[in-house]
């Protein structure tokens, strides 16, 4: 006996589980998963619909490969035999528990290797075959074909709800039953071996294709029979449903979606890098932004790790002052979902941090929508700088005149050299919006410039020149040397954040 039925033996090697027989004919409703529907029953009904009778010892069933058996081997290769989905929906449950999620509701997936499908196409192909001409078999045919997955997550779901308390919905918790066979790559293979690819005739051209991979029959497109796998100048492929010895191999997993939050953050510090960074295993700076707000905001969350997204970069040595630069983390596996009051609490207890190299703004949770959001903000995003900048001659009034008076100006930057290594030599054009210059007491050489350019802008290359490489330049406007002594980034524009 199994949880579905019992094994029908369609031929001296094949075994196929009378469930699975009725879901292929499409009896709707999942009534071979109702407890009320007795094995007695359910062999009354398959003899009605198939002419079939039930025997023999338990075998592992030759189209769902076990699945609806509730047999599979698990991670320590041992044969696991359920006697009804409770017990599995207990497993996954006590997984659940084990793991320490905080759910509201759970969306339940499940993967099964493809040759389960290939195997219900040859079942049924061989039933229109011996009972083409039957009236019962004319009518199931009108019906759409029941999945595996559908039967197998009917009756789960609601044990499931009432062990987890919660309700199956678009959750952004995740059960997932991963179902593998060894089977089912080796009869890929063999099934692909001694056909040639070939050619064949489109309206648009030419087309490569696999011999056996043209199919007639538009009536079954939803549901591919061999019936319906023609070869052009041969006969029709027949992919026999051999017995099997081991069902499939079950890995259950349980897992959050990413979570993504988003918000500015502000660097103080000219020694603390955006991310990680490591050369020759020595540590460049003291810390890193990505550092500082992930390892905050992980624990909280419970998750497994986290990535750090931001709106471009500022160099190790410039400050991130002003409105901040928008970045997005994403948080994988959460097994908490913190309330927006302990967002805000990890927002001050960052700003709060006695080191005082890093402060965040507007932090909170957003959707996968944030990442679609800092994408297309960040190609039309504006930045403003203020550098300080030495130039080989005093200022002149008429130089802080000619500055002011440049808007939408565009220059052309040639890769820096210093980053020549990293990145492709090419030309890029950019635009400085405007810029203003601040001049500072009691020194004739050194001043503020003030200026809001396009992403992208290479600005220590702009005010040096990088020996022609980027032109116009500050020190070629100004008919001097300049060079930049300190830059920080004022604000980085982009409405989405």
């Amino acid at each position: 006996m199994t949880p579905f039925g019992h094994c029908l033996i369609m031929s001296s090697r094949t075994f196929c589980l009378s469930g699975c027989v009725l879901r292929i004919l499409g009896t709707e409703d999942h009534i071979y998963c109702h407890s009320s529907f007795s094995q007695s029953m359910l062999c009354s009904v398959l003899e009605e619909v198939t002419g079939f009778k039930s025997e023999g010892d338990f075998q592992f069933c030759s189209v769902c490969l076990g699945v609806l058996q509730l047999s599979y081997r698990d991670d320590k290769e041992t044969l696991v035999k359920m006697e009804s989905p409770n017990d599995m929906a207990l497993v996954i449950a006590e997984l659940v528990k084990k793991e320490g999620h905080q759910i509201d509701g759970f969306s339940l997936e499940v993967s099964i290797p493809q040759f389960i499908l290939e195997n219900e196409s040859s079942l049924l192909s061989g039933m229109k075959k011996r009972y083409e001409s039957e009236p019962w078999l004319q009518e199931r045919l009108l019906s759409k074909c029941v999945s595996v997955k559908d039967v197998l997550k009917f009756a789960i779901t609601k044990p499931l709800e009432t062990l987890l308390n919660t309700k199956a919905s678009a959750s952004s918790f995740r059960i997932r039953l991963a179902y593998t066979h060894k089977m089912a790559f080796g009869n890929s293979v063999e099934r692909n071996q001694g056909f040639k690819r070939r050619k064949i005739g489109t309206e648009n051209g030419l087309q490569n294709v696999n011999d056996e991979s043209v199919v007639a029959n538009k009536d079954c497109s939803d549901y591919p029979t061999n019936e319906t796998i023609a070869v052009t100048g041969r006969s029709s492929l027949k992919v026999p449903i051999d017995k099997v010895s081991e069902p499939c191999h079950l890995v259950y997993l349980c897992y959050r979606t990413h979570i993504y939050l988003c918000g500015r953050y502000l660097k103080y510090s000219r020694n603390v890098s955006q991310t990680r960074w490591i050369i020759d295993e020595e540590r460049m700076g003291e810390a890193s932004v990505e550092e500082i707000i992930g390892s905050n905001i992980l624990p909280m969350y419970r998750g497994d790790n986290y990535k750090f997204h931001a709106a471009g970069r500022e160099d190790i040595d410039v400050r991130m002052l002003g409105s901040g630069r928008p970045f997005l983390l994403e948080i994988q596996n959460a097994r908490q979902v913190p309330s927006e009051e302990t967002v805000k609490e990890i927002e001050s207890k960052i700003n709060g941090l006695e080191n005082k190299l890093v402060g965040v703004k507007n932090l909170q949770v957003v959707g996968s929508q944030g990442w679609t959001l800092m994408r297309e903000g960040e190609a039309e995003k504006q930045k403003q700088y203020c550098a300080l900048v030495w130039i080989s001659r005093p200022l002149e009034d008429e130089d802080v005149c000619s500055i002011s008076l440049l808007n939408d100006m565009q220059i052309l930057q040639k890769t820096p050299i210093r980053v020549l290594h990293r990145r492709s030599p090419l030309e890029r054009k950019k635009i400085i919006h405007w810029m203003k210059i601040e001049r500072i007491a009691e020194s004739s050489q050194y001043f503020l410039l003030h200026l809001c350019t396009q992403a992208g802008t290479y600005i220590k290359e702009f005010v040096h020149g990088d020996f022609g490489r980027t032109q116009p330049s500050i020190g070629s406007i100004l008919g001097c040397r300049a060079e930049i002594l300190q830059l920080d980034v004022t604000d980085v524009k982009m409405d989405s954040f």
